[in-house]
Protein backbone atom coordinates (compact mmCIF):
# COMPACT_ATOMS: atom_id res chain seq x y z
CA UNK A 1 0.00 0.00 0.00
CA UNK A 2 1.46 3.85 -0.99
CA UNK A 3 1.75 6.26 1.72
CA UNK A 4 -1.19 8.01 -0.05
CA UNK A 5 -3.14 4.83 0.02
CA UNK A 6 -2.79 4.67 3.67
CA UNK A 7 -2.98 8.23 4.01
CA UNK A 8 -6.48 8.54 2.19
CA UNK A 9 -7.73 4.74 4.29
CA UNK A 10 -6.78 6.91 7.60
CA UNK A 11 -8.64 9.99 6.68
CA UNK A 12 -11.72 7.65 5.92
CA UNK A 13 -11.45 5.89 9.38
CA UNK A 14 -11.06 9.07 11.27
CA UNK A 15 -14.04 10.17 9.29
CA UNK A 16 -16.49 7.20 9.92
CA UNK A 17 -14.90 7.32 14.08
CA UNK A 18 -15.71 11.34 14.23
CA UNK A 19 -19.54 10.69 12.32
CA UNK A 20 -20.07 7.55 15.05
CA UNK A 21 -18.18 9.84 17.63
CA UNK A 22 -21.19 12.76 16.89
CA UNK A 23 -24.05 10.55 16.63
CA UNK A 24 -23.15 9.33 20.63
CA UNK A 25 -22.75 13.19 21.06
CA UNK A 26 -26.17 13.76 19.65
CA UNK A 27 -27.53 10.82 21.75
CA UNK A 28 -26.48 11.87 25.20
CA UNK A 29 -27.70 15.95 24.43
CA UNK A 30 -31.35 14.44 22.54
CA UNK A 31 -31.26 12.51 25.91
CA UNK A 32 -30.42 14.68 28.49
CA UNK A 33 -32.89 17.56 26.76
CA UNK A 34 -35.74 14.78 27.48
CA UNK A 35 -34.88 14.68 30.55
CA UNK A 36 -34.82 17.87 31.11
CA UNK A 37 -37.85 18.15 29.72
CA UNK A 38 -39.16 15.76 32.04
CA UNK A 39 -38.17 17.20 35.44
CA UNK A 40 -40.60 20.32 34.64
CA UNK A 41 -43.60 18.67 33.80
CA UNK A 42 -44.82 17.21 37.55
CA UNK A 43 -44.66 21.22 38.13
CA UNK A 44 -45.93 22.01 34.97
CA UNK A 45 -49.39 19.80 35.44
CA UNK A 46 -49.44 21.68 39.30
CA UNK A 47 -49.75 24.81 37.76
CA UNK A 48 -51.45 23.70 34.67
CA UNK A 49 -53.90 22.41 37.26
CA UNK A 50 -54.70 25.54 39.02
CA UNK A 51 -56.09 27.54 36.05
CA UNK A 52 -57.76 24.43 34.25
CA UNK A 53 -59.76 21.29 35.40
CA UNK A 54 -58.77 17.93 34.37
CA UNK A 55 -60.43 17.42 31.34
CA UNK A 56 -59.66 20.70 29.83
CA UNK A 57 -56.12 19.95 30.44
CA UNK A 58 -56.46 16.69 28.59
CA UNK A 59 -57.93 18.24 25.65
CA UNK A 60 -55.90 21.25 25.18
CA UNK A 61 -52.57 19.34 25.62
CA UNK A 62 -53.79 16.09 23.78
CA UNK A 63 -54.73 18.63 20.83
CA UNK A 64 -51.49 20.14 21.30
CA UNK A 65 -49.38 17.01 21.21
CA UNK A 66 -51.24 15.88 18.40
CA UNK A 67 -50.10 18.61 16.48
CA UNK A 68 -46.63 18.14 17.14
CA UNK A 69 -46.22 14.75 16.03
CA UNK A 70 -48.17 15.17 12.98
CA UNK A 71 -46.03 17.91 11.61
CA UNK A 72 -42.72 15.32 11.07
CA UNK A 73 -45.46 13.50 9.19
CA UNK A 74 -46.47 15.80 6.60
CA UNK A 75 -43.27 17.39 6.46
CA UNK A 76 -41.71 13.71 5.28
CA UNK A 77 -44.75 13.80 3.24
CA UNK A 78 -46.17 10.55 4.71
CA UNK A 79 -49.54 11.93 6.01
CA UNK A 80 -51.04 8.71 3.10
CA UNK A 81 -48.98 6.02 4.80
CA UNK A 82 -50.43 7.26 8.13
CA UNK A 83 -53.98 7.34 6.81
CA UNK A 84 -53.52 3.63 5.25
CA UNK A 85 -52.21 2.89 8.71
CA UNK A 86 -55.50 4.27 10.64
CA UNK A 87 -57.71 2.42 8.11
CA UNK A 88 -56.16 -0.44 8.73
CA UNK A 89 -55.65 -0.50 12.09
CA UNK A 90 -58.50 1.59 13.58
CA UNK A 91 -59.49 -0.89 16.64
CA UNK A 92 -55.91 -0.66 18.13
CA UNK A 93 -55.49 3.20 17.38
CA UNK A 94 -58.67 3.65 18.98
CA UNK A 95 -58.29 1.62 21.95
CA UNK A 96 -54.52 2.85 22.75
CA UNK A 97 -55.69 5.87 22.42
CA UNK A 98 -58.54 5.42 24.91
CA UNK A 99 -55.37 3.99 27.48
CA UNK A 100 -52.61 6.94 26.40
CA UNK A 101 -53.47 10.20 26.35
CA UNK A 102 -57.32 9.80 27.30
CA UNK A 103 -58.07 7.40 30.36
CA UNK A 104 -53.79 7.85 31.54
CA UNK A 105 -53.80 11.57 31.95
CA UNK A 106 -57.08 12.06 33.02
CA UNK A 107 -56.27 9.20 36.20
CA UNK A 108 -52.43 11.30 36.13
CA UNK A 109 -53.91 14.53 36.53
CA UNK A 110 -56.96 13.63 38.77
CA UNK A 111 -53.81 12.15 41.40
CA UNK A 112 -51.37 15.81 41.03
CA UNK A 113 -54.69 17.55 41.63
CA UNK A 114 -54.76 16.01 44.96
CA UNK A 115 -51.57 14.89 46.46
CA UNK A 116 -48.02 17.39 46.44
CA UNK A 117 -46.18 17.28 43.54
CA UNK A 118 -43.15 15.87 45.43
CA UNK A 119 -45.65 12.47 46.29
CA UNK A 120 -47.59 12.04 42.81
CA UNK A 121 -44.30 12.28 40.79
CA UNK A 122 -42.03 9.53 42.43
CA UNK A 123 -45.07 7.51 42.60
CA UNK A 124 -45.46 7.79 38.74
CA UNK A 125 -41.64 6.29 38.19
CA UNK A 126 -42.89 2.55 39.74
CA UNK A 127 -44.52 2.02 36.20
CA UNK A 128 -41.51 0.33 35.23
CA UNK A 129 -42.37 -2.42 37.98
CA UNK A 130 -45.98 -2.69 37.58
CA UNK A 131 -44.87 -3.69 33.76
CA UNK A 132 -43.04 -6.72 34.75
CA UNK A 133 -45.52 -7.90 37.02
CA UNK A 134 -48.16 -7.68 34.17
CA UNK A 135 -46.17 -8.76 31.97
CA UNK A 136 -45.64 -12.18 33.66
CA UNK A 137 -48.99 -12.45 33.27
CA UNK A 138 -50.03 -11.36 29.67
CA UNK A 139 -46.87 -12.22 27.92
CA UNK A 140 -45.97 -15.11 29.80
CA UNK A 141 -42.84 -13.94 31.43
CA UNK A 142 -40.73 -16.28 33.65
CA UNK A 143 -40.20 -14.02 37.45
CA UNK A 144 -37.11 -13.36 38.66
CA UNK A 145 -35.60 -13.47 42.67
CA UNK A 146 -34.43 -9.90 41.56
CA UNK A 147 -38.27 -9.01 39.95
CA UNK A 148 -39.48 -9.51 43.42
CA UNK A 149 -36.82 -7.47 45.51
CA UNK A 150 -37.27 -4.55 43.00
CA UNK A 151 -40.79 -4.57 43.67
CA UNK A 152 -40.61 -4.66 47.50
CA UNK A 153 -38.22 -2.13 47.36
CA UNK A 154 -39.75 0.12 44.83
CA UNK A 155 -42.87 0.90 47.27
CA UNK A 156 -41.24 0.52 50.23
CA UNK A 157 -40.09 3.92 49.04
CA UNK A 158 -43.77 4.92 48.19
CA UNK A 159 -44.72 3.99 51.51
CA UNK A 160 -41.92 6.26 52.84
CA UNK A 161 -42.94 9.28 50.64
CA UNK A 162 -46.76 8.42 51.50
CA UNK A 163 -46.40 8.57 54.98
CA UNK A 164 -43.73 11.01 55.26
CA UNK A 165 -41.84 8.89 57.15
CA UNK A 166 -44.13 8.21 60.18
CA UNK A 167 -44.54 5.01 60.17
CA UNK A 168 -46.18 4.45 63.67
CA UNK A 169 -49.60 7.16 62.95
CA UNK A 170 -49.32 5.81 59.48
CA UNK A 171 -51.06 8.98 57.87
CA UNK A 172 -51.00 8.70 54.52
CA UNK A 173 -51.53 12.28 52.54
CA UNK A 174 -54.19 11.44 50.50
CA UNK A 175 -55.73 7.79 50.20
CA UNK A 176 -57.58 8.25 47.01
CA UNK A 177 -55.06 10.59 45.64
CA UNK A 178 -52.26 7.86 46.30
CA UNK A 179 -54.59 4.82 44.78
CA UNK A 180 -55.20 7.24 41.72
CA UNK A 181 -51.34 7.59 41.53
CA UNK A 182 -50.44 4.22 41.98
CA UNK A 183 -53.39 2.46 39.16
CA UNK A 184 -51.89 5.59 36.86
CA UNK A 185 -49.13 2.85 36.75
CA UNK A 186 -51.07 0.34 35.73
CA UNK A 187 -52.95 2.24 32.67
CA UNK A 188 -49.22 3.00 31.64
CA UNK A 189 -48.44 -0.27 31.58
CA UNK A 190 -51.86 -1.49 30.04
CA UNK A 191 -50.86 0.37 27.51
CA UNK A 192 -46.90 -0.60 26.74
CA UNK A 193 -48.15 -4.41 26.98
CA UNK A 194 -50.80 -3.56 24.12
CA UNK A 195 -47.75 -1.22 22.55
CA UNK A 196 -45.77 -4.65 22.50
CA UNK A 197 -48.10 -6.56 20.16
CA UNK A 198 -48.94 -3.34 17.97
CA UNK A 199 -48.72 -4.35 14.40
CA UNK A 200 -48.26 -0.54 13.64
CA UNK A 201 -44.87 1.69 12.72
CA UNK A 202 -44.00 2.92 16.01
CA UNK A 203 -44.06 6.87 14.88
CA UNK A 204 -46.86 6.20 13.16
CA UNK A 205 -49.00 4.43 16.23
CA UNK A 206 -47.69 7.34 18.77
CA UNK A 207 -49.13 10.11 16.05
CA UNK A 208 -52.25 8.10 15.28
CA UNK A 209 -53.06 7.61 19.22
CA UNK A 210 -53.31 11.61 20.16
CA UNK A 211 -55.01 12.26 16.57
CA UNK A 212 -57.45 9.75 17.72
CA UNK A 213 -57.83 11.09 20.93
CA UNK A 214 -58.63 14.60 20.08
CA UNK A 215 -62.11 14.26 19.17
CA UNK A 216 -62.54 11.44 21.97
CA UNK A 217 -61.20 14.41 24.78
CA UNK A 218 -62.82 17.14 22.91
CA UNK A 219 -66.35 15.25 23.65
CA UNK A 220 -65.22 14.52 26.78
CA UNK A 221 -64.53 18.30 28.13
CA UNK A 222 -67.75 19.21 26.33
CA UNK A 223 -69.70 16.78 28.62
CA UNK A 224 -67.80 17.30 31.90
CA UNK A 225 -66.56 20.58 31.60
CA UNK A 226 -66.03 23.59 28.60
CA UNK A 227 -63.59 25.11 26.50
CA UNK A 228 -63.33 28.27 28.27
CA UNK A 229 -59.66 28.72 29.82
CA UNK A 230 -57.69 31.43 30.33
CA UNK A 231 -54.47 32.53 28.10
CA UNK A 232 -52.85 31.19 31.78
CA UNK A 233 -54.53 28.07 31.06
CA UNK A 234 -54.11 27.01 27.37
CA UNK A 235 -50.44 28.42 27.71
CA UNK A 236 -49.85 25.58 30.56
CA UNK A 237 -51.98 23.09 28.40
CA UNK A 238 -49.54 23.87 25.66
CA UNK A 239 -46.58 23.64 27.64
CA UNK A 240 -47.48 19.93 28.91
CA UNK A 241 -48.30 19.17 25.53
CA UNK A 242 -45.12 20.03 23.92
CA UNK A 243 -43.13 18.89 26.98
CA UNK A 244 -44.40 15.91 28.40
CA UNK A 245 -46.39 14.46 25.33
CA UNK A 246 -44.79 15.39 21.79
CA UNK A 247 -41.39 16.80 22.16
CA UNK A 248 -39.89 14.52 24.73
CA UNK A 249 -41.25 11.53 22.36
CA UNK A 250 -39.65 13.13 19.51
CA UNK A 251 -36.22 13.34 21.39
CA UNK A 252 -36.50 10.27 23.03
CA UNK A 253 -37.20 8.42 20.25
CA UNK A 254 -34.02 10.71 18.31
CA UNK A 255 -31.62 9.22 21.50
CA UNK A 256 -32.43 5.90 21.43
CA UNK A 257 -31.94 5.42 17.59
CA UNK A 258 -28.58 7.45 17.72
CA UNK A 259 -27.24 5.70 20.93
CA UNK A 260 -24.16 3.24 20.60
CA UNK A 261 -25.34 1.46 23.81
CA UNK A 262 -29.41 2.44 24.36
CA UNK A 263 -28.23 1.17 28.51
CA UNK A 264 -26.21 3.62 28.64
CA UNK A 265 -28.65 6.25 27.47
CA UNK A 266 -31.64 5.23 28.89
CA UNK A 267 -30.03 5.15 32.50
CA UNK A 268 -29.92 9.08 32.34
CA UNK A 269 -33.94 9.00 32.97
CA UNK A 270 -33.09 8.52 36.82
CA UNK A 271 -31.97 12.07 36.91
CA UNK A 272 -35.36 13.09 36.44
CA UNK A 273 -37.00 12.82 39.27
CA UNK A 274 -34.22 14.42 41.67
CA UNK A 275 -34.01 17.24 39.34
CA UNK A 276 -37.93 17.64 39.07
CA UNK A 277 -37.66 17.96 43.32
CA UNK A 278 -35.57 21.27 42.52
CA UNK A 279 -38.00 22.39 40.33
CA UNK A 280 -41.12 21.94 42.71
CA UNK A 281 -39.15 23.37 45.59
CA UNK A 282 -38.29 26.29 43.04
CA UNK A 283 -41.37 27.38 41.38
CA UNK A 284 -44.32 25.53 44.05
CA UNK A 285 -42.95 26.39 46.53
CA UNK A 286 -43.46 23.33 47.77
CA UNK A 287 -40.83 22.39 51.18
CA UNK A 288 -39.02 19.45 49.95
CA UNK A 289 -38.95 16.63 52.96
CA UNK A 290 -36.45 14.46 53.98
CA UNK A 291 -38.87 11.38 53.41
CA UNK A 292 -39.24 12.39 50.20
CA UNK A 293 -35.50 12.06 49.66
CA UNK A 294 -35.07 8.99 51.13
CA UNK A 295 -38.22 7.50 49.32
CA UNK A 296 -37.32 8.74 46.27
CA UNK A 297 -33.44 7.31 46.41
CA UNK A 298 -35.02 3.71 47.45
CA UNK A 299 -37.64 3.63 44.33
CA UNK A 300 -34.75 4.62 42.07
CA UNK A 301 -32.43 1.85 43.71
CA UNK A 302 -34.99 -0.86 42.98
CA UNK A 303 -35.90 0.47 39.47
CA UNK A 304 -31.66 0.31 39.23
CA UNK A 305 -32.28 -3.27 40.66
CA UNK A 306 -34.87 -4.23 37.93
CA UNK A 307 -33.35 -2.55 35.27
CA UNK A 308 -29.87 -4.40 35.74
CA UNK A 309 -30.61 -8.35 36.56
CA UNK A 310 -34.02 -8.06 35.27
CA UNK A 311 -35.00 -10.60 31.50
CA UNK A 312 -36.01 -7.87 29.33
CA UNK A 313 -39.20 -7.64 28.32
CA UNK A 314 -40.25 -9.37 24.87
CA UNK A 315 -43.43 -10.73 23.09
Amino acid sequence: MSRSDETQGLLRTNLITGAQMSDSNKAYLYALTTVLFWSTVATAFKVALSYLDIFQLVFYASLTSAFILVVPVIARGQIKALWITLRTHWKISLIASCLNPLIYYIVLFAAYDRLPAQVAQPINYTWAIVLTMMSMVFLKQRPTGSDFLAAIICYAGVIIIATRGQFTDFQVVDGFGLLLALFSTFIWSSYWILNMKDPRDHQYAMCLNFLTAVPIALTVCLAFSSLDVSFEGIASAVYVGVFEMGLAFLFWSRALRLAENTTRVSTLVFLSPFLSLFFIHQILGESIYASTYVGLVVIVTGLLIQKTFSQPIST
